[in-house]
């Protein structure tokens, strides 16, 4: 914020700059993906879906409510319950593997809930930004229809038909052909997404969890990293450098970050943690505050959005606010209900008292 061209001005929006940010976007989510095993999704079961399926639809309905009350568009308001309803996988996955506790059973259904709320909400950020690019028509919406179909798809045969060409690829004798091929294929459903009406970033996501299972086979991650930390930077400097400062501190527009915040914050707490009823209190609790984080999957679709056209800079700044705020506030909690909690082997008198 302090480089871009509302502050110092040495950062512009010139094409080149988003480009990069572009691609830091897509590399971002590629690497998200690759940590996300569909084997591991589907060992949560019904509860991880039902976790992450309130998680988007309160959080959808309380964020567009608003922008819908307060500025009456509704690709405005379309938008923001868009932004609302992620989870960002690769912040609470650190998280609970820093506290030590990631094999727990609320951790499962978080990280499970995460996923689907990842994976749902970048379908849904699709849809909307083809809607609000007026891909109204029924044709238009049928072709989205299906390309979500279709990507969902990937997402369930990927890891097979990755399996099938894992031989062909280490015959090829070509070097880091593995690392070639993964960028072939990210790189490649990135355009195919865009190309239908989805955000480019969704099919780099699935990409991600094609290879998720020949990660650490062909070691994906360390012939990645290169690439990574190139361009990644690109996409968080480029990101801030894009938010006015002074939409933060009018009296107006930090008012709404303030209601956004509020409401991202507690649509995931009863949401998620209402779905998770019956675990106990405090594990509701625990999963509820395990969802709240946007991180970087809320900067994504604030740069998504401002530069389909969507939302203007004061909306744009408010959503990149939100991301923030949200990804400060859940570690410091979660880490005092994990650390109140009592042993899962502790004796019923101790665990009572």
């Amino acid at each position: 914020m302090a480089l871009g061209s509302h502050a110092l001005g040495l950062i512009r929006d010139t094409d080149v700059n988003i480009a990069l940010q572009q691609l830091g976007a897509i590399s971002l989510l590629f690497m998200v993906g690759l940590d996300v095993s569909l084997q591991e999704v589907k060992k949560v079961g019904p509860r991880a879906l039902t976790v992450g399926g309130a998680g988007i639809l309160l959080p959808f309905l309380a964020g567009a409510g608003l922008i819908y009350a307060v500025a009456g568009s509704i690709d405005e308001a379309m938008f923001m319950g868009a932004a609302m309803v992620a989870t960002s996988v690769g912040i609470t996955a650190r998280v609970l593997a820093d506290l030590g506790v990631v094999h727990e059973t609320e951790s499962r259904i978080i990280l499970g809930a995460a996923v689907v709320d990842d994976v749902l909400g970048l379908l849904v950020l699709g849809l909307i930004t083809g809607l609000t690019r007026g891909n109204a028509s029924a044709l238009g919406l049928a072709a989205l229809a299906v390309g979500a179909i279709g990507f969902v798809v990937v997402v369930a045969f990927g890891t097979r038909i990755v399996r099938a060409l894992a031989p062909r690829i280490d015959k090829a004798q070509i070097e880091r052909g593995e690392l070639a091929a993964a960028l072939s294929i990210c790189l490649g459903l990135s355009v195919v997404a865009g190309a239908i009406g989805l955000a480019a970033i969704v099919g780099a996501f699935l990409a991600g969890m094609a290879f998720s299972e020949t990660r650490r086979r062909w070691e994906l991650h360390v012939q990645f990293d290169p690439v990574y930390h190139l361009l990644v930077p690109f996409f968080f400097v480029v990101t801030g450098a894009r938010v006015d400062p002074g939409v933060l501190v009018d009296p107006s527009t930090a008012g709404l970050v303030a209601a956004v915040t509020g409401l991202a914050i507690i649509g995931k707490l009863v949401g998620c943690g209402g779905a998770s009823w019956g675990l106990g209190a405090r594990s509701m609790w625990i999963i509820g505050v395990g969802m709240v984080p946007r991180g970087e999957v809320g900067l994504i679709v604030a740069s998504v959005g401002l530069n389909a056209g969507i939302i203007g800079r004061d909306l744009y700044g408010v959503v990149v606010a939100m991301s923030i705020l949200t990804t400060l506030v859940t570690p410091p909690v979660l880490k005092l209900l994990v650390s109140r909690r009592p042993p899962a082997d502790a004796p019923a008198g101790e665990a009572a008292s």
